[in-house]
């Protein structure tokens, strides 16, 4: 019986996640970003400082356990990111690591939330970050955006528009306001897309101290959006004044720019975006699929200076983290991803009788040595039955053995061709050696 929120893709589907986390994979390390994996736990108290919601962390507990006990695996959660756990990561090895330090890292995470379309409570993530020790170069957060753009890119997926703020722009124009509880405000104006402009108007009111005006005011820097550092002049028109707004400004123009030289309409600055979690500290991104906009993003991240720190010694870093089992969930729920076939299989060995099996097994190996996936019919039925076994499964080619002397053959049964044919030497053409995917 199906559980909420918890996936379970059918082998076509897990066939194409492992197709997508291949050229993510890839992507990554053209990029010079090493694999780590972490733990799927972290201390309790590690996980809720963090500006997640105790609610949304799952415990870790055994059957057993007595609930009023303290400490023990009762104080140990499953991780809802992979940033937190990195950052602790990085804080305990920093002796070991060489700086600055790049890491890709792809695994489930967990969070208790209400389940919806593309969003689950148990989902893989695909992670990048760079942190350094004491100060990281700003040229790492203009890096982001190009490599995630270069990853859908290499998918067969719709076109991708990353979305991206910068919190300093937002912190200092609420300053410049005079809004004092700026965080408060970041919150609320982060609601815009699930509340509308009014509801958010009123609460600035309400929760953040702000008149009418400064509250009309927060919205329309809401507003501006530009896929050039155009938005600079428009941010300037609304005269509101701050060193740190200044500062945001230059360094979000920094990201516009450098992406607009690498891949022209790929990122847009868009002065809504605030992202929930509040570690957050600088740059931060969001990304749309075109055709998917009203699900929100599906790739995410963004510049955190105090994230991991240890005493006095502090480790900053920039990331961004690609939501594969929400995007996969997406595109499987429009059929919008398609497999060339439903099995790895490219060739199955027909098994004349029984007695040829060890044989058949031999012309198996021979074509699974040279890389070319391989089975063996499961039974000596009638030819034209294996042949329709292979059919049902999307299986492009049967390889008939030779008996009494004859050469062996391999036939194509989607056309119809068979020709004699060597398990040392024969190749199957480049595009049926291994299951494609393609947009559907």
């Amino acid at each position: 019986m199906p559980i909420s929120g918890f996936p379970e893709w059918l082998p076509p589907q897990r066939m194409i996640e492992q197709s997508v986390l291949d050229r993510i994979r890839a992507t990554f390390e053209l990029y010079g970003f090493a694999p780590l994996e972490t733990r799927a736990v972290e201390p309790l108290d590690q996980l809720l400082r963090k500006g997640e919601t105790s609610k949304e962390v799952y415990l870790l507990r055994r059957l057993q356990e007595d609930p009023a006990a303290s400490g023990g695996d009762d104080a140990l959660g499953l991780h809802f990111d992979l940033t937190v756990p990195f950052a602790r990561f990085v804080v305990e090895n920093a002796g070991k690591l060489q700086f600055p330090f790049r890491r890709y890292q792809i695994q489930k995470v967990w969070r208790g939330e209400r389940p919806q379309e593309g969003r689950y409570r148990e989902f893989l993530q695909a992670d990048i970050d760079v942190v350094d020790r004491d100060t990281l170069p700003f040229h790492y957060d203009t890096e982001m955006p190009l490599v995630i753009g270069d990853v859908f890119a290499a998918l067969p997926i719709p076109p991708a528009r990353i979305l991206v703020n910068n919190r300093k722009v937002c912190e200092g124009f609420y300053r410049g306001l005079g809004l004092a509880d700026t965080d408060q405000v970041l919150r609320t104006v982060d609601k815009l897309d699930k509340i509308g402009p009014e509801k958010v108007a009123a609460l600035l009111v309400e929760t953040a101290g702000a008149t009418d005006a400064q509250a009309a005011a927060c919205l329309k820097l809401a507003e501006i959006s530009a896929s050039d550092a155009s938005f600079v002049d428009a941010v300037r028109a609304l005269g509101v004044g701050d060193p740190l707004l200044d500062e945001g400004l230059a360094e979000l123009a920094r990201v516009v720019e450098t992406a607009v030289e690498h891949a022209p309409g790929l990122v847009v600055a868009d002065l809504k975006i605030a992202r929930g979690l509040d570690y957050y500290t600088g740059t931060v991104y969001e990304t749309q699929l075109q055709g998917y906009e009203q699900f929100g993003s599906i790739c995410s991240g963004g510049r955190y200076d105090n994230l991991a720190t240890a005493g006095t010694e502090r480790f900053p870093g920039v990331g961004i983290s690609i939501g594969v089992s929400r995007m996969l969930g997406l595109l499987f729920g429009r059929d919008a991803l398609a497999v060339s076939r439903p099995v790895p299989t490219c060739v199955v060995v027909a098994l004349p009788n029984d007695d040829l099996r060890p044989a058949c097994d031999r012309i198996a190996t021979a074509l699974r040595r040279r890389g070319i996936a391989t089975e063996v019919a499961p039974t000596a039925a009638k030819f034209g039955k294996q042949i329709r076994f292979a059919e049902r499964r999307g299986v492009p080619y049967v390889w008939f053995p030779g008996v009494d002397g004859a050469a062996d053959s391999v036939k194509d049964i989607r056309s119809g061709a068979q020709v004699d044919a060597d398990a040392a030497t024969w190749e199957p053409p480049a595009a049926d050696r291994h299951a494609t995917v393609t947009a559907s």
